[in-house]
């Protein structure tokens, strides 16, 4: 490492967050790009683009899934490589990282065979019809084979990030992006390839993003290189790793869930266009979740290096300023998806029915997202101070406790069935925040006073 290695620990933190998060919302912005594009072209396929828009819309589960396997390694692995810096340890986060690449290739072989084996299955169960079953199958059959590059682009680029290299990792989803965008219309339209073509494209753009992100770790420009000896499993080093990652394995993955869930109950009340809705109503959701992501990705590596090197006050700092950014930007956007519902919805389809349908559903589903930067300051700052068995707590109560039960239930106390299964969106998410922000107020606390116990003695030398 270079004499500008603790650049983390020095820097003011409001121009460090600034400086690491601009280049990691902009890559979670442009990675929203990866699906949204997608959804955008097939949603305007003349003819069947809106039963193809809706089988492409039930293949979402198992996507969610795919990238909450890369989020179990990436968002465990990266924070403790970001808190082995901070201790002055490179050879062990090397460790870490090289550790987290093996763990990546071994799920990429696991969820490709299942994929290929069981799509059709899966694709039933989660919510597709005998009218949209085909087109599904005919995306996931694509998407399947490129399982491998989405693991390592995914995993892999938050270990660029954890280092403080965010303008990097932002390059690596842009190239992926940039030739997504570009391929989409050509193999969709140009190819006559529909679906299929859209699958292709983004597993090509992820392959080329993962041959840059590998090209970096391996290169002698990274702090931390990604070294063959270290690689293997060993359990005293990825095992931490997946007990912190479980968190995040759990906010995505039950995403998966929790989409089957809507699928099937929107299927029984409403029909394809209430699964249509939904594809529309979740892709809006990213516009939310993803950009918030990044922010929290950009404050991660500021919080777990100063957490690793004992310095409370910037820890603490780094956690108020974007708990403060995210509920800016989550009651921004909460504002336009009020005023402007049918706006959002236009930018996936063009169909009047389904447009008609999906702006009074978007008003209902994201009628809490304002709240959202509370929840997700919160989360991430559990995570990157390695305070697992609390960032699980916080995804399981959301999603398994509140969400999964309210959408079978407020459809039989509203007058609306189907509009009783979007209301559970916001109903949950009110209350998760109430949980989340309760035990962090405490945990918190707690941790920056055991922090500066800890250092006392150090400090009092210096």
């Amino acid at each position: 490492m270079d004499k500008n290695e603790d650049f983390l620990g020095t820097e003011p933190v409001g121009k460090l967050l600034l400086k690491l998060s601009i280049p990691t919302v902009v890559a979670q912005l442009i990675n929203m790009l990866y699906n949204i594009v997608d959804r955008i072209y097939i949603g305007h396929i003349p003819g069947d683009g809106s039963l193809a828009f809706t089988g492409m819309g039930v293949c979402m589960p198992i996507i969610m899934l795919v990238s909450a396997f890369a989020a179990l390694v990436s968002s465990g692995g990266a924070p403790r490589v970001s808190v082995y810096m901070g201790k002055k340890n490179p050879d062990f986060a090397e460790k870490i990282m090289a550790n987290c690449f093996t763990l990546l290739l071994v799920l990429s072989v696991v969820l490709t065979t299942v994929l290929l084996i069981w799509n059709r299955e899966l694709l039933m169960a989660f919510g597709a019809t005998e009218d949209t079953i085909e087109y599904a199958v005919a995306y996931m059959n694509i998407y399947a084979v490129g399982t491998i590059f989405v693991q390592l682009t995914l995993g892999m680029n938050a270990f660029i990030t954890a280092q403080g290299f965010t303008k990097i990792s932002m390059l690596s989803v842009v190239i992926g992006a940039v030739c997504n965008i570009l391929l989409d219309p050509l193999f969709i339209f140009g190819l006559q390839m529909g679906v299929r073509g859209a699958a292709l494209a983004t597993i090509v753009s992820q392959a080329i993003s993962g041959v840059w992100v590998l090209c970096f770790l391996f290169s002698k420009k990274t702090a931390l290189k990604l070294r063959i000896r270290y690689m293997g499993l060993t359990p005293r080093i990825i095992l931490p790793c997946v007990a912190l990652g479980t968190a995040a394995f759990i906010m995505q993955g039950s995403e998966s869930v929790i989409s089957v869930c809507f699928n099937v109950s929107l299927r029984l009340y409403g029909g394809n266009i209430a699964v249509g809705a939904m594809t529309i109503l979740s892709s809006v959701m990213m516009l939310a979740m993803l950009p918030l992501q990044g922010l929290a990705q950009g404050a991660q590596p500021i919080t777990s290096y100063n957490y690793g090197a004992g310095n409370a006050d910037r820890v603490k700092q780094s956690f108020w300023l974007l708990l403060l950014s995210g509920l800016l930007y989550s009651v921004t956007l909460w504002a336009a998806i009020m005023i402007t519902p049918r706006g959002f919805a236009r930018l996936f389809t063009p169909d009047p029915a389904l447009l008609n349908f999906t702006a009074p559903a978007l008003r209902i589903y994201a009628s809490a997202i304002f709240i959202f930067g509370i929840q997700m300051g919160c989360q991430m700052t559990f995570t990157s101070l390695g305070y697992a068995k609390q960032a699980i707590a916080a995804a399981v109560v959301r999603k398994f406790v509140l969400l999964l039960p309210l959408i079978y239930l407020l459809p039989h106390v509203v007058s609306n069935p189907t509009m009783g299964v979007y209301l559970a969106e916001p109903v949950a998410d009110f209350l998760a925040v109430l949980f989340t922000a309760s035990i962090f107020a405490v945990t918190f606390k707690k941790a920056m006073a055991q922090l500066r116990q800890r250092h006392a003695p150090s400090a009092a030398g210096e």
